[in-house]
């Protein structure tokens, strides 16, 4: 019996392609767009961790003092006191190359005498540097001598002996290549990747850091001997410099990043979720239009279980498709998506270099599984119908519908608790993202759950009022969009939830461009700003030099200099960003505050009394005005209170803002970041900025000089480039709706081919079938688009108010502009329609003879 239902089961799927293959595909859709993102973050997760791996190599713990680093007379003590601690000094910066416009390059000098104990393919002697060919003593002796990575140097098109200019921040320094460094494994080979190697020296000429390091790696014993060691070793630092595990490094600027892949992640489950609605309508279909047959072989003697296990197995078979099909399109599409997320890294957070993408071969089990999930989750509910119906009535359309509508009565109710469930899990007083996530998909089922039941509604309400604008016809139309619930139910709420998703993303955009766009209004007060055009990193990048500062502030036509200088170093234990502003009056009240009163602040921030934060970085700490900052300074800890917390949308981690005198009197590093320059009243500002460009020539250095409204455009041309990966997520989702209104079209052009004939038989001619057809899909997508708004604008406020506080602790302005919502109800109503047209067109061609034979 079990080998006859499954070749019944075979023969069904193979007569009516369409319908598994839809199935099919909606699978492949869901598990592909999940598989792609995950691929794609992994990927770059991946590189982010073998670049760290390369720079930090065995080293247990780090000695560091922030962006401006320490004296190198600090490695010549600590090596005194503790003569048998494997230590490796390090200088550490991001440059640019002229023969690769746009490519980053991490500069790193290191003492290679020091090296074998923690980065083996810097030692000489290594197997890697044997096989390039690699002359260590060229390395140690020639001046400018540098190393790369043997395929960097390829994509440089440098050889060896040839010269390798660098961007920096006092202008420029030419290195010269004497050998690549070759490494066989794959995973080595891209953690080399970009990566500059020069000795301590040439760093410190290069740079500009003459007697300076960035950090000193140590490898401390495991255990106890290592904490003794670890204590004794931080009990002799001086201030400023501190002693801090080594992967804590990796951990924070990993942190950066997480929710923002969160954040994608959640997206790609979304609309996997819209395809398990497709999946289940489908099945539902398999069920319903042999229910029939499903009698007929229990009135034979077929067991529940037996059935229940044929359509079980059905379902495995479309959803083992499915998700095989899905891995692979996934596949292929994270080689494109991983380029938009490792740009979006490198325009929010820090320089990152994907080559390749790594297909983990967890990511593509938890792909499968999903898909196969999903797809026996949404085929549960059709295979318990047809096995727990009696033999008689399962052959009984109108008990069908019966159930169905007692079982919409029951969705709305499960829809309703599931909204209050959401409501009251995102009232809980948490910070936890996933909490948010969790709730957000529970209150997204609770609405998609009350879909059908609203449809019903709206079909009762609406009957009259066609009938009397659109005659006969229009009532039927929208009569029969409940008549038939049990196949339109599912394709409803996918539509729903597909344009709902669509509106709340829109809406989510919209409100974070407009808050950003009033953001950079606010302060880029400024006409012309300044920097050195290097390469960012955490701590800020490149620097205008004391002197190129000096000189610009003496040109003619300027009238003000505003300065900003970001740091790093350590508040309240852990790393943070540090922002030295010299602020006239103008610059200060330019600041959007969050909390705090400027006008009675502004003395004691300018006096050096207090301090400011951004407010991510109070978010996330639960910081505001009163309570008081420890920052560690090269002079000593300071201790100063919260004066204020301003609006901040540069970054997600934050950053504590301070006066740039008090910065002066504890920290030894001179210059800005960045310059904001105030025109006298009637200035050419072409003329200044030659002025500028020729001042900073003078000493040494090439500029950047942009007025503030280049400024705007090109952050908002960031701003749309972060946003380009959730644009690929809502077509897919869409593309997954309409495939679900498709396949619910053509099931009802099966089912209704006995109806429509007999309306042919009473005179209806096609032309009249196909704007019954059209009618009823316009009406079906009309409802859709109209529900979907109410749901879209609060996803939309959940993801604003709730999900982006959490992820990156913005406070974002909800605007809900009039085009989001038309453009929703529109995007509904095509897709209803444009489905619509094949079945139009079939059961328009029916054959009355041929539909009513068996009557």
């Amino acid at each position: 019996m079990s080998r006859l239902l499954a070749r019944s089961g075979r023969r069904y799927l193979a007569r009516h392609p369409w319908a598994s293959g839809l199935a099919v595909l909606g699978v492949a859709l869901g598990v592909a767009v999940y598989v792609a993102i995950s691929l794609a973050n992994g990927s770059a997760r991946r590189a982010f961790d073998l670049s760290i791996s390369a720079v930090t190599g065995r080293a247990t713990h780090q000695l560091a003092a922030g962006s401006e680093g320490f004296p190198e007379g600090e490695l010549v003590r600590l090596r005194r006191l503790f003569p048998s601690l494997p230590m490796a000094p390090l200088i550490e910066a991001r440059v640019t190359s002229p023969t690769a416009p746009g490519r980053v390059l991490l500069l790193l000098g290191v003492d290679p005498l020091a090296e074998a104990p923690f980065r083996p393919f810097l030692a000489p002697g290594q197997a890697s540097a044997r096989d390039a060919g690699l002359d260590f003593a060229a390395f140690l002796t020639r001046p400018g001598a540098a190393l790369l990575a043997a395929d960097t140097a390829a994509e440089l098109g440098l050889a060896a002996g040839e010269a390798l200019p660098l961007g920096r921040d006092a202008g420029s320094a030419e290195l010269t290549l004497v050998g690549t460094l070759a490494p066989t494994d794959a995973a080595s080979r891209a953690a080399l990747a970009d990566l500059v190697v020069v000795d301590l020296a040439t760093a410190q000429e290069s740079l500009d850091r003459l007697g300076r390091l960035s950090r000193i790696d140590l490898l401390l014993p495991p255990g106890e001997a290592g904490a003794e060691a670890a204590a004794r070793l931080a009990a002799a630092l001086p201030p400023g410099l501190s002693l801090t595990p080594a992967a804590a490094r990796a951990a924070s600027l990993d942190e950066m990043t997480r929710a923002f892949r969160l954040n994608l992640t959640a997206l790609s489950l979304l609309a996997l979720l819209c395809g398990a609605f497709l999946i289940a309508n489908t099945l539902l279909f398999t069920v319903v239009e042999r229910r029939e047959v499903f009698g007929a072989l229990r009135a034979l003697g077929v067991t529940r279980g037996e059935l229940l296990r044929q359509v079980l197995a059905e379902a495995a078979l479309i959803g083992g498709v499915g998700s095989l099909l899905g891995l692979l399109l996934g596949t292929a599409a994270s080689r494109a998506l991983v380029g938009l997320v490792a740009r979006t890294v490198n325009d929010l957070y820090f320089a990152l270099s994907v080559r390749e993408v790594n297909l983990d071969p967890l990511v593509l089990t938890v792909g499968l599984a999903l898909g196969l999930g999903t797809t026996l989750v949404a085929a549960l509910p059709p295979a318990l119908e047809a096995t727990n119906t009696p033999p008689r009535a399962v052959m009984l359309r109108s008990l069908l519908e019966e159930k169905s509508r007692r079982a919409v009565a029951w969705a709305a109710r499960l829809g309703a608790g599931g909204i209050c469930l959401g409501a009251a899990l995102f009232a809980l007083p948490s910070k936890s993202l996933l909490l948010a996530f969790g709730a957000f998909f529970v209150l997204l089922l609770g609405c998609a759950s009350l879909a059908p039941a609203a449809t019903a509604a709206a079909s009762r309400l609406l009957a009259a009022p066609a009938g009397r604008l659109f005659g006969v016809l229009g009532r039927i139309a929208v009569r029969g969009v409940e008549t038939a619930l049990s196949r339109t139910g599912a394709a409803i709420a996918a539509l729903t939830m597909a344009v709902a998703m669509t509106v709340a993303v829109g809406i989510m955009i919209q409100s974070f461009r407009s808050t950003l766009i009033r953001w950079l209004e606010a302060v880029l007060v400024a006409d012309l700003y300044v920097s050195s055009g290097q390469p960012g990193s955490a701590d800020g990048g490149g620097r205008v030099t004391a002197a190129t500062l000096g000189a610009v502030a003496l040109l003619p036509g300027i009238d003000r200099v505003n300065t900003i200088l970001v740091a790093r170093t350590e508040v309240a234990g852990e790393t943070a960003i540090l922002h030295a502003v010299d602020l006239d009056r103008r610059g200060f009240r330019a600041f959007p505050f969050a909390a705090g009163d400027p006008s009675r602040i502004e003395a004691d921030f300018q006096a050096g009394r207090a301090v400011l934060l951004s407010e991510p970085y109070a978010w996330r700490r639960g910081l505001g005005p009163g309570d008081e900052l420890e920052i560690q300074s090269p002079t000593g800890l300071l201790r100063l209170p919260v004066a204020g917390v301003i609006y901040d949308y540069g970054s997600s981690q934050g950053a504590v803002i301070l006066a740039r005198p008090l910065f002066d009197r504890h920290w030894p590093t001179r210059g800005a970041t960045a310059l904001g320059l105030f025109l006298t009243p009637g200035a050419d500002t072409d003329a200044v900025t030659r002025g500028v460009r020729a001042a900073a020539a003078g000493a040494g250095q090439a500029l950047e000089v942009r007025p503030n409204r280049w400024i705007k455009e090109s952050s908002l041309v960031i701003f749309d480039r972060t946003f380009r990966v959730t644009a690929v997520l809502r077509l897919l989702a869409g593309a997954v709706a309409f495939l679900g209104v498709l396949q619910a079209l053509l099931a009802l052009e099966l089912e209704r081919g006995r109806e429509v004939a007999v309306l042919r038989a009473e005179g209806l001619t096609p032309k009249q079938v196909r704007w019954l057809v059209l009618g009823q899909t316009g009406f079906l997508g009309g409802v859709a688009g109209l529900l979907a708004l109410p749901v879209g604008v609060l996803m939309a406020w959940i993801m604003v108010a709730v999900i982006n506080r959490r992820s990156f602790g913005w406070t974002l302005a909800l605007e809900v502009p009039p085009a989001a919502l038309v453009q929703g109800v529109a995007l509904a109503l095509a897709a209803a329609l444009a489905a619509g047209l094949y079945p139009a067109w079939r059961m328009a061609r029916t054959r009355p003879a041929e539909a009513l034979r068996g009557e």
